[in-house]
C-alpha cells in the first residue's frame, strides 16, 4: 500500500488517482482539508492525522501495510518564518522516520521549481546547481533546505528517496482565492463575475495541469528502474497569459482575460522546468495542452467550489 500525505491536496488527490488507475492501493493523510473529491470516492483508504504528531504517524504501519510514500503535506507560512520552518521540519522528520521504521521501498518528497530562482538558464534542468540565495518564498526556502536533509537522512538505508521538482501546478482543488497568482485564480475571479488587473501578456513560464502532475508522480513511484533521485515533475512546455486567454475564449467565449501588451517588443520567456529526466526513465508525456485543461477544470468547476 502506498502513503500519500496530503492527499486531499491539489497534487495528492491526483497522484492517488492515478496510482489507483494503475491498480496500487493508496492510503492518503489528511489533517486540515477532509473533504473526498467526487473522483476519488471509494477508492482510497483515508487516515485523519496530524503528521507532526511522530507516535500518530508510526501507529498507522501498524494498520497498514506500507510500500512506499509520497510526501506532499505541507502547510501556509504564517507571521513567524521560524515556527513555519519548525513545523515542516518535524513533519518531514517524522516522514523520514517511518519510512526507515517500515522499511519503505522509495521515499518521493515534494520541492518546488523555485529552488532554481536565480538561475538565468531557461529552460531550468536538475544539473543546475542551485543558487545560494534567499528565496522568492518561505515554502521555497523550506523546499530547498529539506533537499539535502532527505538525501542524507536515507543513506545507507534500503530506503531510496526521491526529490520531486514540482512546476507550477493547478488543477481542481487549488484555492481559487491563492496569493499564488495563475490559471485558477484567474479563471475563478472571471467565473465570480469579477474583472482581475490585467495580465502581461507574454509573461507565463511554467505550467503543469494537475492530473498529469498526479500521473507523473505515480510514474516515478512504480517505475522499475529509476537512474537519479531528483526530478522536474511539469509538463516541459512552457505558456503565456495570451495563450491561457485564447484557450479560455476557445473554451468559454464569455470569459475574457484582460491583457496588457508589451512594449518595445517581446519580454524574455520566463522560465519553465526541463523534464528530460523524467521523460527518460518513466515514459512520461502529458495528456493535457493548455486548451484540454482549461476545458476540464471548467467542467469540473461547474459542480465544486474550487
Amino acid at each position: 500500500m502506498i502513503l500519500i500525505t496530503g492527499g486531499f491536496g491539489t497534487i495528492g488527490a491526483q497522484t492517488a488517482r492515478a496510482l489507483s488507475d494503475l491498480g496500487r492501493e493508496v492510503v492518503i493523510t489528511c489533517f486540515r482539508r477532509t473533504e473526498r473529491p467526487s473522483f476519488l470516492s471509494d477508492r482510497v483508504v483515508v487516515e485523519q492525522l496530524d503528521i507532526t504528531d511522530a507516535d500518530s504517524l508510526l501507529e498507522l504501519g501498524n494498520r497498514h501495510r506500507i510500500s512506499d510514500i509520497v510526501h506532499l503535506a505541507g502547510t501556509l507560512p504564517g507571521d513567524d518564518p521560524v515556527a513555519f520552518f519548525r513545523n515542516e521540519t518535524t513533519g518531514m522528520l517524522n516522514v523520514i522516520n517511518a519510512a526507515r521504521t517500515w522499511g519503505v521501498d522509495r521515499l518521493a518528497t515534494a520541492s518546488s521549481l523555485g529552488v532554481y530562482a536565480g538561475r538565468a538558464e531557461n529552460p531550468w534542468h536538475e544539473d543546475l546547481s542551485l543558487p545560494t540565495v534567499p528565496s522568492p518564498h518561505l515554502i521555497v526556502g523550506f523546499k530547498k533546505a529539506a533537499e539535502p536533509i532527505l538525501l542524507n537522512a536515507l543513506q545507507g538505508t534500503s530506503v531510496r528517496p526521491i526529490v520531486l521538482r514540482i512546476g507550477s501546478v493547478w488543477g481542481p482543488l487549488f484555492d481559487p482565492y491563492s496569493p499564488f497568482i495563475g490559471a485558477v485564480t484567474a479563471i475563478s475571479a472571471l467565473l465570480r463575475g469579477e474583472q482581475p488587473a490585467p495580465f502581461p501578456a507574454d509573461a507565463g513560464g511554467d505550467i503543469c495541469y494537475s492530473v498529469d502532475a498526479g500521473r507523473a508522480i505515480a510514474g516515478l513511484i512504480t517505475t522499475d528502474t529509476l537512474r537519479h533521485q531528483v526530478y522536474n515533475v511539469s509538463s516541459g512546455r512552457p505558456y503565456t497569459y495570451r495563450e491561457l486567454a485564447e484557450a479560455l475564449r476557445d473554451v468559454r467565449p464569455d470569459l475574457r482575460l484582460p491583457l496588457t501588451e508589451p512594449r518595445g517588443g517581446r519580454a524574455q520567456a520566463d522560465p519553465y522546468l526541463d523534464i528530460g529526466r523524467l521523460r527518460a526513465d518513466t515514459g512520461f508525456a502529458p495528456a493535457f495542452d493548455l486548451r484540454a485543461a482549461v476545458a476540464d477544470y471548467l467542467q469540473w468547476r461547474a459542480d465544486n467550489p474550487r
